[in-house]
C-alpha cells in the first residue's frame, strides 16, 4: 500500500509538470500584446479626424502674407487726404489725417504715421503722443484716421507760417505732401512751448 500510495503521488506531481509546462508553451507561441491595434473603426475616425482638421483651417486671403497674417498697407495703395477738425473752444488745433485703402485688398495700419510740417522756418517734425494702437485691418475702400495736434497762434504776431504737411504711412518709407488745412502759422517759441503731436493709427476715428 505504501508504494501504491507513493506511486499515486508521483504521478500526480508529474502531471502537475506537464499541465504547467503546456500553459507556458502555450503563452510563449500566442503572447497578448501590451497595446491593442487599431480597429478598422478607429483608422476610419482618424482619417475622418484629419479631413475635419485641414476644412476647418483658416484659408489666407488676398491680402495675407505667408504666415497667414494681413499684409502691411503700401503708400501707393492708400489714398491720403487731411481736413481741419478743430473743435471751437479747444486751446490746441486739430487735423484729421485719413488713410483709404485703394488697393483692391484687405491691409492692416497699426503704430504711427510719420508727420513733418513743412514751414518758413523748415521743417518740423511731430512727436508722438505715446498712446497704443491697436492693428486695424482695412477692406478695400474702408478708411481710418489719426490726429495731429498743434499749438494756436494766439500771441497776435505772425508766426511761423504752415505751408504743407508731409506724410509717411507705419511702415513704410514713400510719402505723400497735402495742403495743411489747419490755421496758417504757429507761435514762435523758444522750445518750451507746446509740440505739435500726432496720434496712432484711429486716434480721429475710423469710418467704413
Amino acid at each position: 500500500m505504501r508504494v501504491t500510495k507513493l506511486t499515486i503521488a508521483a504521478l500526480a506531481v508529474v502531471a502537475g509538470l506537464s499541465l504547467t509546462a503546456c500553459q507556458n508553451e502555450d503563452v510563449a507561441a500566442d503572447p497578448k500584446p501590451a497595446t491593442s491595434a487599431p480597429t478598422a473603426n478607429g483608422d476610419a475616425g482618424k482619417e475622418q479626424g484629419k479631413e475635419q482638421g485641414q476644412e476647418g483651417g483658416t484659408v489666407a486671403g488676398t491680402g495675407n502674407n505667408e504666415d497667414g497674417r494681413t499684409a502691411t498697407c503700401r503708400t501707393d495703395e492708400l489714398d491720403v487726404t487731411a481736413t481741419d477738425a478743430t473743435i471751437d473752444g479747444d486751446t490746441d488745433g486739430t487735423v484729421a489725417v485719413t488713410f483709404t485703402n485703394g488697393g483692391g485688398r484687405d491691409c492692416a495700419l497699426s503704430g504711427y504715421a510719420g508727420v513733418d510740417l513743412k514751414t518758413s522756418a523748415g521743417s518740423l517734425s511731430a512727436e508722438r503722443t505715446g498712446e497704443e494702437s491697436p492693428s486695424v485691418v482695412l477692406k478695400d475702400g474702408e478708411k481710418v484716421s489719426f490726429a495731429v495736434v498743434y499749438p494756436v497762434n494766439d500771441s497776435g504776431g505772425s508766426g511761423v507760417r504752415v505751408t504743407g504737411l508731409v506724410v509717411t504711412p507705419p511702415d513704410e518709407t514713400k510719402s505723400v505732401t497735402l495742403d495743411w488745412p489747419g490755421a496758417d502759422s504757429l507761435p514762435v517759441t523758444d522750445g518750451s512751448g507746446t509740440p505739435v503731436r500726432v496720434g496712432p493709427i484711429g486716434s480721429a476715428g475710423q469710418g467704413g
